[in-house]
Order: C-alpha cells, then sequence, then structure tokens
C-alpha cells in the first residue's frame, strides 16, 4: 500500500492511509481542500464499501509491522498508532456487520454526503467550475451504487429504520424541487461561459435524485414497513465503539445521563424563575420565543452570528488561549434546506484556502431567538469546533496528518465543543438569565440524549425516580414524547433529532460523555500542577494533542 513499506513507522502509515483514502473518497478529499479530489465522487456501491474495507486490513497489516521497529514506542508514534488501529478496526466491525447496506438516515448517508461537498467546492474560477461540471456528472452514478448497495441490503434482510426511510423520502423530495432542483438552484449563478452545460448536468443529477427519490418511496420504504426503528443490543454496542472510542458501560452511561438530567433540571428552575416566576423551565423558554430578545431576518442571524463569533475570538485570544492568525478566521453560513435542524461545523481545508465555517439550518424561519443561538455558537464556532480542528489542522505537521483530520472521534470532538459551552459560561459570557437558560437548555438535550438513545436503543426501564412513565421501558414514541417535554426547541427540530437518534445509534451519547472526560482530563491536571497549572497553557496543549478516543483521552489530558 506505501511507498515506505519495510521502514515505516506509525505516523507514516498513517499518513500513507489517508493518501490511499483520498483516492477512493474524493470527498473526504475536498473536506481537506485536495484540488485534485473535486470532479469525482465515491463509489458507493457494494464493491466501493469492500473497496474500502481491504484498504482498512492493509493498514492494519502495515501497523503490525510499523509497531515492531525501531522507535515505534515514542509518544507519538504510540498514540498515533494507537488511535489508528482503534479507528480501522472500529470501522472494519461495522462493515463487516454490513451496516453500510442499510444506510438510511436524515443526516448521516450517502446521500447526504454527494449534496453537501458541493457547498464546499470553490466556485471563483473557471477551473473550480470545471470541477463542479465533472462533480455533477458523476452523481447518477454515485446515487446508483448507493441504491445498490440498499437493494443489497433488502435481499439480505438488512433494513433501514422506516421512520428514517420516511424522512429520507421526504428530504430528496425537497432536493429534487417543484420545477428546479438544489442542484440547478447550485449552478444558477454560473459564469454565462459554462452556465449551459452545467445547468445540463444539474438537470442529470436532480434526475438521479428523483429516480432515488421514486424507489425509496415505492420500494424502499414498503419493504421496511415494519421493521423496528430501534437496533438492539449487539448493533448499538458496535456503533457507540466507532462514535466514541471506547467500549462504553452503557449501564453507568445511562445513569450518568439521568444524573445530569436532575443536576439541570434544579439549575433550570432557578434561572426560569428570574424570568417568569412560578413557570417551569419550559414555560419560560415558551415566553422568550414570543417576547425575549430576536434576530430578525436570516442575512441578519447570519451577520449576528459572524459578530458572536468574532467577538469571542477577540476576547479569548491571548487570554485563554493563543490562535495562530489562521485559526482566527471562521465563517458563519446559511445551511442549504432539505437537511435535518440541527447546526453545523465543516472544518478548514489543510491549507486554510477554505475557513472553517459554521451552518444553520433555518428550516424555512426568518425569526430567530437568541436564547437558542448563543450557547449553540459557541459550541459550533468559538471556542468549540473550530478552535479544536482549526488548531489541528494548523499543526497537522507536528502530529500526523491522520491524527489532524480523517481519524477525528466523535466523542473528543463533541465533548470538546460541549466542555466550551460550559467554558463560556464559567467565564460569564452568559451574563443573563436569558442566555443562561438557553445553555442549560443546550446542555438539558445533551443529557436527554444520553438518556433515550440508549434507553430506546436497548428497551431500558425508566427509572422509578423518573417524573415521566417510571418503570416502563422506552420506545421510540416515548422518547419523543419526552425529548419535546424537555425541550426548548420547535417540535420539527424534535422529529428531526429523533429520526437522527435512531438512524446514527450511540453518536448522540458522545457530546455529554465526552464533555465529562474533558473535564475528568482537565480536574486531573490541575490536582496534578497545583498552584502551577494555568488554563490558557493546559487548553492550548490539550488541542495541540489531535484526536484521541475515549479510551486515552482522559489520561492524556491529565497529564498536561
Amino acid at each position: 500500500m506505501s511507498d515506505t513499506a519495510g521502514s515505516a513507522l506509525p505516523r507514516q502509515v498513517a499518513d500513507a492511509y489517508v493518501d490511499a483514502l483520498i483516492e477512493l473518497d474524493p470527498i473526504t478529499g475536498t473536506y481537506l481542500g485536495v484540488k485534485e479530489s473535486n470532479g469525482r465522487l465515491p463509489d458507493f456501491s457494494p464493491a466501493g464499501a469492500a473497496a474500502q474495507a481491504a484498504l482498512n486490513r492493509a493498514t492494519l497489516a502495515e501497523l503490525d509491522e510499523a509497531e515492531r521497529r525501531p522507535g515505534a514506542d515514542a509518544d507519538a508514534e504510540r498514540l498515533c498508532g494507537r488511535l489508528l488501529r482503534e479507528r480501522l478496526t472500529a470501522e472494519l466491525a461495522v462493515h463487516e456487520a454490513d451496516e453500510h447496506l442499510c444506510a438510511v438516515s436524515n443526516i448521516h448517508s450517502p446521500a447526504h454526503s454527494v449534496r453537501e461537498v458541493f457547498t464546499l467546492m470553490p466556485t471563483q474560477s473557471d477551473e473550480d467550475w470545471a470541477a463542479v461540471l465533472d462533480r455533477l456528472g458523476a452523481v447518477p452514478a454515485a446515487l446508483e451504487g448507493y441504491r445498490a448497495s440498499l437493494g443489497l441490503g433488502l435481499e439480505r434482510g438488512l433494513k433501514g429504520g422506516p421512520r428514517p426511510a420516511a424522512t429520507f423520502v421526504e428530504q430528496l423530495t425537497e432536493w429534487a424541487g417543484d420545477e428546479r432542483g438544489w442542484f440547478e438552484e447550485f449552478v444558477a449563478d454560473a459564469p454565462e461561459a459554462r452556465r449551459k452545460e452545467l445547468t445540463a448536468a444539474a438537470q442529470a443529477a436532480t434526475a438521479a435524485v428523483r429516480d432515488l427519490r421514486d424507489w425509496m418511496r415505492d420500494v424502499y420504504a414498503p419493504a421496511v414497513a415494519g421493521a423496528p426503528d430501534t437496533v438492539g443490543a449487539e448493533r448499538y454496542a458496535r456503533w457507540s465503539r466507532y462514535f466514541n472510542g471506547t467500549d462504553l458501560d452503557l449501564d453507568e452511561a445511562y445513569a450518568y445521563g439521568w444524573s445530569e438530567y436532575h443536576r439541570l433540571l434544579a439549575e433550570m428552575r432557578k434561572e426560569a424563575a428570574k424570568i417568569l416566576p412560578g413557570a417551569t423551565p419550559w414555560e419560560a423558554l415558551a415566553h422568550l420565543d414570543e417576547h425575549g430578545k430576536h434576530i430578525e431576518g436570516v442575512d441578519e442571524v447570519r451577520a449576528w452570528l459572524q459578530g458572536l463569533m468574532d467577538e469571542a475570538m477577540d476576547a479569548l485570544d491571548g487570554t485563554h488561549f493563543e490562535l495562530a492568525p489562521r485559526v482566527r478566521k471562521v465563517e458563519a453560513m446559511i445551511a442549504p434546506p432539505g437537511g435535518a435542524a440541527a447546526p453545523y461545523y465543516s472544518p478548514p481545508s489543510e491549507d486554510f484556502s477554505r475557513p472553517g465555517r459554521t451552518w444553520l439550518p433555518t428550516m424555512g424561519e426568518t425569526r430567530f431567538p437568541v436564547y437558542d443561538l448563543v450557547s449553540t455558537w459557541y459550541h459550533e464556532g468559538v471556542p468549540g469546533h473550530h478552535l479544536q480542528l482549526a488548531q489541528w489542522t494548523h499543526i497537522a505537521d507536528r502530529l500526523s496528518r491522520y491524527q489532524a483530520t480523517v481519524g477525528m472521534v466523535s466523542a473528543n470532538a463533541e465533548g470538546w465543543a460541549l466542555y466550551a459551552e460550559r467554558l463560556m459560561d464559567e467565564l460569564g459570557f452568559l451574563p443573563d438569565a436569558e442566555r443562561r437558560l438557553g445553555y442549560l437548555d443546550a446542555q438539558m438535550m445533551r443529557a436527554c440524549r444520553v438518556i433515550v438513545d440508549i434507553g430506546m436503543h436497548l428497551e431500558m426501564e425508566i427509572p422509578a425516580d423518573s417524573p415521566f412513565h417510571p418503570g416502563e421501558r422506552w420506545t421510540p414514541a416515548l422518547a419523543q414524547e419526552f425529548f419535546g417535554m424537555h425541550s426548548g426547541r420547535p417540535a420539527d427540530f424534535v422529529e428531526s433529532e429523533l429520526v437522527r437518534y435512531l438512524s446514527m445509534p450511540g453518536q448522540a451519547i458522545g457530546y455529554k460523555l465526552g464533555e465529562r472526560a474533558w473535564l475528568l482530563g482537565r480536574e486531573k491536571a490541575r490536582e496534578r500542577r497545583g498552584s502551577d497549572f494555568d488554563l490558557k497553557t493546559w487548553h492550548m496543549a490539550a488541542l495541540s494533542q489531535g484526536s484521541l478516543g475515549l479510551d486515552d483521552l482522559v489520561d492524556v489530558l491529565s497529564k498536561l
């Protein structure tokens, strides 16, 4: 696989893997800023998945050899090797269980990846538009490969959940449009010289979206009707390892979710009383929806979010972080319609020619409550995802390319982002009850995620001290009711979130469990260093470790 075979150490094996991965997965190449990737799409057919698995197996064999060579026991090599082995092994476990043959989701599927990658492509030059044209031409084959995988899954009795399937059909319908689809909208402002051929390619891409929609609606959805939306203990454990980088004690994690629920509920009641005396937290949030501070207009909210991140960057750089100039740039964006309701972040390209970006799905709204935005943008932007992932990119030459990019463990990154929300509360950036109740509502959402994600997939019993259906066992219907009762967000957001949990089991628990690991690592480092502990120094050291699974995170952070 590698030109360095026979002499490579683990970090070289890891970086050779990134090069080989980009060849198979040009979407990853575009995320990293590899220009040569921009005109292609991956093979999402069963053969494409087999090629990815073969690469993982070959890389693990090379890693076996590399770890026996002199120098492989150095800390930098050892940590990179551990991460590479854990990640590739977790990915293979998912592949060998044929999970790619039932990958239906409202947020995380090959079809979503195909559409979203266009939003990251440069469109400044004729060469850029030529790459867009080539990639548009690849859309029909990519979606057909995905359909072939789902079709093989049906043949083997492997079925995606009925509820994610129904939601996905709705999304595909929105992408296809009535008169003009999303891809045609994307190229509508292309240069005149290329517009005709781009429009034709976009129309073919939209036709492929409609074909996939029709097949999902007419063949797939009826075939999976009656199948369970939940995955059960075996599949849940496999996905939990994939998203969290460790084999969790799920009973303990479930109990922790409930303990956080009770702690946060008490805090929320205190803040709610300051806003609307005698009201419950969610009555107070409903009051804020009508009478709290708002941003009016889509362009206006994008500008406001940009200002919020710029303000945080200016306040934190030099005091609690020490940031390189290129890390300081981050852009607020409006997400394309037709996706899930949750905001998200896309990291910078490796050369920072494309900066890190936060994305707000408006869900058709034009009026945005401030309480629901501030803490979320500390999470998605500054000091959350952007500072961590941009810092990894900035120091990739000191780590390995793998540790700084494709080796990311979801619970590490989401844990840091939730830690970042708490940090901003600790530092006094949520000075009024309105913003603080919004922050606590976001924290409560993450605690509820632990409860309902584990609870419904494993059919756990609701504790006797729960105010909600004590002694019963979780179902998706109970999970949605519980989540809606404990969220200040609208019903369409709650619906989108539950479908997400059903189709990405084990991912949503990583926010709270990852945050716990970050807090414990900081606490242990503070205890070890005593009066010499410096938070800014610790933050920068912690953000310069690259990706770590929860197996290693607390241990490494506590020694910084």
